[in-house]
């Protein structure tokens, strides 16, 4: 394949987010008018992340659109886990911060344990991402809470161009804390069957293609080729990485693809797990960039509302 194939039905993530995004001023109107303040939301970026980088100024964009208060603490690469820590604490003890969110993946430095002890360290309530101990068990047990934003924005997206998920079989690739593990208990409490792949899992692309929904969470520019989509499936691509060098872009997209001038341009291009021919086989397939990522952003948004709304909830009650 030499170019971007365009078979695939587009799920735009734009479009779904903008309609979501639509409903969420009178929320915050509200709570302005009752609190008399707007929501918060506390940010930490620590690194030089490119995808974190990006997700971070367009998620602060979003927050000034929507009049939602933000707060971004930005640390170096060299910073260590307890300068994260800090600041999580500060947020908690901030009455206008209702929501925290520490931006992941955090510096290789900090330790593997990192992003474990920072999760555990931010106050449920204020939890916008869901990966608090708490909220994580809420989820598995199905009981109300607050999900991770990436994968309850994929479940939104499937029900607003109305693919269906009861008894669908689906396969997420990708175990993740973040996305791979909340992914599946989603799909799986909408009644799919489900099965979640990983690194270890025996011939990977054999499994995947029994999926009517493949979900791509791995990190891995175009590692989902079309063995392992059945033909029609519903491919969700999660990925997000930023590609700098020319020949490997021209090695997924071709030498004639318009993300050659974006690449001269930017310095990069950013690019998803799923490789650009599954367009010739999937039924649908979510773009990168413009699929899941307007949609983490729009469900973070979501969260803080409601975060905001629980808190100022408890205090007037």
């Amino acid at each position: 394949m030499t170019a971007e194939a365009t078979v695939a039905k587009r799920l735009d993530g734009k479009i779904v987010g903008a309609a979501i995004r639509a409903s969420l001023p009178p929320k915050i109107q509200a709570f302005t008018a009752s609190a008399g303040r707007p929501p918060g939301l506390g940010i930490v970026l620590a690194g030089h992340d490119g995808g974190s980088e990006t997700y971070v100024r367009n998620k602060m964009k979003a927050c000034a659109e929507l009049g939602v208060h933000a707060v971004l603490e930005r640390l170096s690469d060299e910073a260590g886990v307890d300068a994260v820590l800090e600041i999580v604490e500060r947020f908690n003890q901030t009455e206008a911060i209702d929501g925290i969110l520490v931006q992941s993946p955090l510096p290789a430095g900090m330790g593997s344990d990192a992003e474990r002890r920072v999760f555990v360290a931010i106050h449920p309530d204020k939890d916008v991402d869901g990966f608090t101990p708490i909220n994580a068990g809420r989820l598995v047990q199905n009981r109300p809470g607050i999900a991770p934003g990436t994968p309850s924005g994929i479940i939104e997206m499937l029900d607003r161009v109305g693919i269906p998920i009861e008894g669908q079989r689906a396969v997420v690739i990708g175990r993740s804390d973040i996305v791979g593990k909340p992914m599946a208990l989603l799909l799986l409490h909408r009644h799919a069957t489900v099965t979640v792949c990983h690194s270890r899992t025996i011939d990977l692309p054999a499994v995947a293609s029994t999926a009517d929904i493949l979900v791509a969470a791995v990190g891995r520019p175009g590692f989902v080729t079309r063995d392992f989509v059945k033909p029609g499936a519903t491919v969700i691509d999660v990925g997000t990485t930023w590609l700098r060098d020319r020949d490997a872009v021209i090695a997924l997209f071709g030498p004639e693809s318009p993300r050659l001038e974006v690449l001269a341009r930017r310095g990069h291009t950013v690019v998803g797990d799923v490789h650009p021919e599954v367009a010739e086989i999937a039924g649908a397939l979510t773009p990168v960039p413009g699929g899941v990522g307007p949609l983490t952003i729009t469900m973070l948004l979501s969260n803080t509302i409601r975060a905001a709304e629980l808190r100022h909830a408890r205090v007037i009650t």
